[in-house]
């Protein structure tokens, strides 16, 4: 079974991925186009933890392809290790390009590290403990960072302390990983590896979404209870929220929840609008993106590598492709913010004909 409407949720998030980390500049970008600075949440926000549920979600359905009597196999184990270290050295081979550039040192960890690592650890303790056990492992996850987050000091900021600086996971990850391989090489990495155990749950929260739908009817009141959930998950979060404050940089649990309750309302709608109505034609240009994201993920984020970091002109004339494509084709016409997110907008275009093309000759990359 294969739910055309994750796809098209996942083509989505992709879609979103593109637009947001891909301005004219970044001196231009409309407010709800960014990352809250700190504590809060934007729907540019959403956008990672979605990609970790919908990997979560898809989990509960590719799982039972590679077992024998709901035994996981050595191959399957394979199968995952191998998937996990590639995707985990991609990253690397990303954030080598960008040192280079730059004259800085390795960063570690990543986006496709986080998304490495925990769905690693997701799926093996998935094929090896049962439900509640799952559930269990999911609550002592969010509640034990909280706890370690809140009441273990770290030296020269004390307990309880939630700045970058001064939290308990950047600590960790200084001790860990060295400030010199973290984010710019400042004090706490946004995708740091303490932070990244209560990301677990987030794959977890999508693999108990996938397993429910395996066992229902494929009927509005499936996308109903979808979105009940959701609003569930939004009120604790929220409410969690105001005692442990909505974070992406920390990955925080009230974050966790609240990013699964709008997880959840997306793919509600998306699931009435595709599998019940049979509503096809609309989603059919994010399913085209949805079924190649891994590839998007990595070709995207090597052109953007390539247009920041290769210089036209000399000396102080000296401007990057991508400033110059910018600047000429989008900025004289649409202005300084319009011509940013223009310039975002046509990205978004470029890579859907090339995705389409690929569809077209049923090329879909998978790691």
């Amino acid at each position: 079974m294969r739910l055309k409407s994750l796809d098209v949720f996942r083509g989505i998030t992709i879609a979103a991925m593109i637009l947001v980390n891909n301005p004219g500049s970044w001196n231009h970008v409309y407010p709800i186009l960014l990352h809250a600075e700190w504590h809060g949440c934007t729907p540019t926000d959403l956008v990672f933890p979605f990609f970790l549920f919908i990997a979560g979600t898809a989990m509960a359905f590719s799982l039972s392809k590679y077992t024998v009597e709901n035994q996981a196999t050595d191959r399957l184990y394979w199968r995952i290790a191998r998937r996990c270290a590639l995707l985990f050295l991609i990253g690397l081979l990303l954030n080598a390009y960008s040192s280079l550039a730059l004259g800085t040192d390795l960063r570690i960890m990543g986006v496709l590290q986080r998304i490495s690592l925990a769905y690693f650890i997701a799926a093996i303790a998935i094929l090896n403990l049962k439900r509640k056990q799952l559930y269990g492992l999911a609550g002592f996850l969010l509640i034990g960072y909280w706890a370690a987050m809140e009441l273990i000091p770290v030296p020269g900021f004390g307990a309880g302390e939630l700045s970058g600086e001064g939290n308990f996971a950047a600590y960790i990850d200084r001790l860990i990983l060295t400030q010199k391989h973290l984010w710019g090489n400042r004090p706490y990495d946004p995708e740091g590896l303490f932070s990244t155990l209560p990301s677990v749950v987030t794959v977890l929260a999508g693999y108990f979404t996938g397993r429910w739908l395996r066992k229902q009817p494929i009927k509005s009141r499936t996308s109903v209870s979808l979105v009940i959930f959701g609003l569930v998950c939004l009120v604790v979060g929220y409410l969690w929220g105001l005692i442990f404050p909505i974070n992406k940089a920390l990955w925080t649990s009230s974050y966790v929840v609240v990013t699964a309750g709008w997880a959840l309302l997306l793919l509600g709608a998306c699931y009435e609008a595709i599998e019940v109505r049979d509503w096809q034609k609309w989603g059919r240009p994010f399913e085209v993106m949805g079924l190649n994201a891994i590839f998007l993920f990595v070709a995207s984020a090597v052109l953007a590598r390539i247009t920041i970091y290769t210089k036209i002109g000399t000396g102080e004339n000296a401007e990057s492709i991508k400033t110059w494509i910018y600047q000429s084709f989008f900025q004289t016409w649409a202005g300084d913010l319009n011509g940013s997110l223009a310039f975002a907008i046509a990205n978004i275009l470029f890579w859907w004909a090339i995705l389409y093309w690929m569809y077209r000759q049923k090329w879909f990359l998978k790691v």
